[in-house]
């Protein structure tokens, strides 16, 4: 006989809370009193903007970054550099937040999705080159929840196709595929420091410029900053094309520089928890583990399960409530639906009464264009994860995820 459920009168599972802590303290003091001892919060006249550059260059081995006022501003920045224009086609992931598609349809181009690996949830390589035309320009891959994609075949497809590649990293700090840092392999890697990312500033961001390529980087860092060129103690306000100001203040950089100095403890929390979890559930019948692309390491924004209801007698959200009750918080699934199925898709509409840029393509977006995705949404299960939970967090999480879904799995299931 199985274990009874907490929910069921049962002992819980979780016999501790959780770990906890504090992210922010006198180190972040301290850099916010200098920059505002500096006499000016802005980034090219202080210090602190500078110097978190600087030692976010060093941590990534990358010669070229720029700053920006969030991780959405960092993508747009990225396709603004890029040349991404006027009806010009974006291949990126329909799991994801708005912020990986803002600065597409703000380029006036248009996002193509496709469709996923059923069990890292990062775009298939396969579907990617499928949905290629010859108004594509770029790929921009998404790193969801610190998982890397498969960028050997995501690199070679945009050799093949001539493309540029962007990489989505905000959720996907010091995340690693074959050795080598997210952010790093393609032509851009965008960053997010906003509050709900690995590290904070309240809100910003950062781009790194991979060709090191000097007029890159020039261009790239103009564009954040409405296009005019301001380097040493000279500024060029000639604009030749149109660009936002997404600049990042001192406070953000001050704040930066001491939480970068915690990054590497963070991530290598935060994977020791993931792999402890995946460890701790693997084999049970109805539950997949999320599994880390091969070859990479996973720096877990999150970690998310999916469900073979068909062998489990309960819901997705009967699991849910069970788990609660053993003292673990669950989530069923991530966002709603793929963001192909939101009524800017559906409208067609990125400005009131105006079908632009999506009159430029002959992209749609019914439901069905990427059936692993919606699977997806339909059997995940998303757990928290903090870089102070501990081993007995993981392993007592664990326990409870094994108790429920032996609990309600199916005969044959547990024979299997």
């Amino acid at each position: 006989m199985s274990e009874l459920l907490a929910v069921h009168g049962g002992e819980k599972a979780k016999t501790v809370p959780y770990g906890d802590g504090q992210r922010f303290g006198l180190e972040e003091a301290r850099e916010l009193l200098e920059a505002l001892e500096q006499g000016t919060l802005f980034y090219h006249f202080g210090s602190k903007v500078k110097q978190f550059l600087s030692d976010f260059n060093e941590i990534y081995g990358v010669k070229y970054s720029v700053a920006t006022s969030s991780g959405t501003a960092s993508i747009h920045v990225a396709l603004g550099a890029a040349g991404i224009s006027v009806g010009d086609e974006v291949i990126t992931s329909p799991i994801t937040d708005q912020g990986t598609l803002v600065g597409i349809l703000y380029q006036n181009a248009v996002p193509v999705f496709a469709d996923l690996d059923p069990h890292t949830y990062n775009m298939d390589p396969a579907s990617v080159e499928a949905r290629i035309t010859s108004k594509t320009k770029a790929i921009l891959v998404v790193h969801l929840a610190g998982n890397p994609c498969d960028m050997d075949a995501i690199m070679a497809i945009a050799k093949k196709h001539n493309l540029l590649v962007i990489e989505d990293c905000a959720q996907a700090y010091l995340t690693k595929y074959k050795g080598r840092l997210c952010g790093t392999i393609g032509d851009y890697g965008c960053f997010s420091t906003n509050d709900f990312k690995h590290i904070s500033t309240g809100d910003g961001g950062m781009v790194t410029v991979n060709s090191g390529k000097e007029e890159d980087f020039y261009r790239t860092h103009a564009f954040a900053d409405k296009n005019y060129q301001r380097f040493g103690d000279t500024v060029h306000k000639d604009l030749q094309v149109l660009a936002p100001n997404y600049r990042m203040t001192e406070l953000q950089g001050a704040v930066g520089i001491a939480q970068l100095k915690k990054l590497q403890w963070i991530c290598e929390q935060r994977n020791r928890y993931g792999s402890l979890l995946t460890e701790g559930i693997s084999g049970l019948p109805g539950v997949y583990p999320h599994r880390v692309t091969a070859d990479g390491e996973c720096s877990y924004w999150f970690y998310m399960l999916r469900l073979n209801l068909d062998e489990l007698t309960c819901t997705r959200e009967q699991f849910c409530e069970a788990l609660a009750a053993e003292g673990v918080p669950a989530q069923a699934g991530y966002i709603a639906r793929p963001v192909y199925m939101q009524p800017l898709f559906q409208k067609r509409q990125a400005y009131l009464n105006s079908h632009f840029p999506f009159d430029e393509s002959e992209q749609t977006y019914e439901q069905g264009i990427c059936p692993v995705a919606e699977e997806i949404l339909e059997t995940a299960v998303r757990l928290a994860v903090k870089e102070f939970y501990t081993e007995q967090d993981a392993r007592e999480t664990a326990a409870a995820i094994r108790k429920v879904a032996l609990h309600y799995a199916k005969q044959e299931a547990k024979t299997q």
